[in-house]
């Protein structure tokens, strides 16, 4: 007979191993199918909180913080999350109409009320946190943007299995009608989004169409059959979310919201005011909204709590509704 005598050390690894490990395990696959039921099935929409690095000085700067007052990158993300951390813990941005959110990295790495912030939307607020994973714009070529090299993403996304993070949100854009230009941004976001599915998470493909493109129309029809395309592509038992501008056909993408393998269309406001991006997605029966700009105008640094309060719940009504 063969004994095996443990220290107390490699024991205590072994139990971990054998008992703990597992149960987590567990409890991500059953948090994890919990927020794909609330995503498909319950209404609301996803806010988006993911500023990053080029965008996050002119969000402030709505919010009524200027650059003078942070000196460096730590302090400008610091600031930031005071905003964030306001709005989640406002009493208004509630999971009755509030689906997700998606989060910057920095954001995730960081603490609302003592929790990480994806624990903390998710444990206390029972809203569905995404991750932005994309590293921004390359730049326009052929009429289009596609994303930068993103030679970290596997360990991103390892380091999100320790949060109860859903899925991850990636963005590119497209600027003029051509074909080739469009097919590259497409193939190149669910080529991503495969990277991101074998990893357990839901990619929202997020190829952008710029409002104030003169072929804006035309950008949309050649997107569509690219998308379609690429869907087709997918297994069987694969989904992913998709993340469109508003379009200028009303109910253009009715196809894609009814796709067996889309789990749901998301808008984005891409510019427009938040009067003009919710009279565009009323046209637009199945898509919810995922508004950033439009959904934190108005709130401001100087308000008081219940001033702040106040315009938060006018701002999730309106887009809520919509």
């Amino acid at each position: 007979m063969l004994y095996v005598r443990f220290t107390t050390k490699i024991k205590t690894h072994f139990l971990i191993d054998l008992f703990i490990n597992p149960l987590i395990e567990i409890g991500k696959i059953m948090s994890y199918q919990q927020q794909l039921e609330r995503i498909k099935n319950d209404t609301g929409f996803i806010a988006a909180l993911d500023q990053s690095g080029g965008s996050t000085p002119k969000a402030l700067r709505m919010y009524g913080v200027e650059e003078s007052e942070y000196a460096n990158d730590d302090e400008m993300f610091a600031k930031v999350h005071e905003m964030r951390t306001r709005i989640m813990t406002c009493d208004t941005f509630d999971s009755g109409r509030v689906l997700g959110a998606i989060l910057f990295e920095d954001t995730m790495d960081r603490e609302v009320n003592g929790k990480p912030t994806a624990n903390y939307l998710w444990e206390d607020k029972n809203i569905v946190p995404f991750l932005k994973v994309d590293k921004g714009l390359a730049d326009e070529l052929g009429g289009v943007q596609v994303m930068k090299p993103m030679p970290n993403l596997d360990a991103l996304l390892d380091k999100a299995k320790n949060f109860p993070i859903f899925g991850t949100k990636m963005r590119s854009v497209i600027h003029t009608a051509t074909p080739e230009g469009i097919e590259k941004v497409v193939q190149q976001q669910f080529d991503i989004a495969k990277q991101i599915l074998s990893k357990g998470f839901m990619p929202i493909v997020e190829p952008e169409v710029n409002i104030e493109s003169k072929e804006k129309a035309q950008c949309e029809v050649l997107m569509k059959e690219e998308i379609l395309r690429n869907l087709d592509r997918l297994d069987d038992d694969q989904q992913v979310m998709l993340k469109l501008t508003l379009p200028e056909e009303a109910g253009f993408f009715s196809d894609l919201i009814n796709h067996p393998k889309v789990l749901k269309v998301v808008a984005l406001s891409g510019g427009y005011s938040r009067d003009e991006s919710c009279a565009r997605l009323e046209q637009n029966p199945g898509m919810i909204a995922s508004f950033s700009r439009a959904f934190t105008e108005g709130l401001s640094k100087s308000q008081t709590d219940e001033e702040f309060s106040a315009t938060i719940d006018a701002s999730i009504d309106k887009i809520y509704n919509a």
